[in-house]
């Protein structure tokens, strides 16, 4: 599900690599390659803040035999519903092998995209 066009967390594919991105955002955040570019006198793009960030490994701990994977991400909203959930990767791992990830989620500014920035 997605917002209308031009609303706060309204969304669009990128062209690149057919991942689902802010509308608002510059820069895929998967492929990383640029959706648009800012004109030279536009305000600058506001910068990302790191609301979490989890790094680790997995490996498998019996030697002598392959196993298989898979990394699943879900997102629940404060009531505990269900928001979204995905497969983001599947794959094997041989004995010894391992395999590092790394989860993050960014914060950025909505530069008043769908209506004025709230303020406390």
């Amino acid at each position: 599900m997605s917002a209308r066009p031009g609303a706060l967390g309204a969304t669009r594919v990128c062209p690149h690599c057919r991942a689902t991105v802010l509308q608002s955002a510059s820069i895929c955040p998967g492929c990383q390659h640029h959706l648009r570019f800012s004109a030279g006198n536009a305000e600058p793009e506001s910068k990302g803040v790191s609301a979490m960030r989890i790094e680790g490994s997995i490996h498998h701990a019996v030697r002598d035999e392959s196993c298989e994977y898979c990394v699943v991400i879900s997102i629940t909203n404060e009531r505990g519903e269900k928001v979204a959930r995905h497969v983001v990767g599947v794959g094997a791992l041989q004995p010894g092998e391992r395999h590092k990830y790394t989860f993050s989620v960014d914060l950025m500014p909505s530069r008043g995209v769908g209506g004025e920035r709230r303020r406390n």
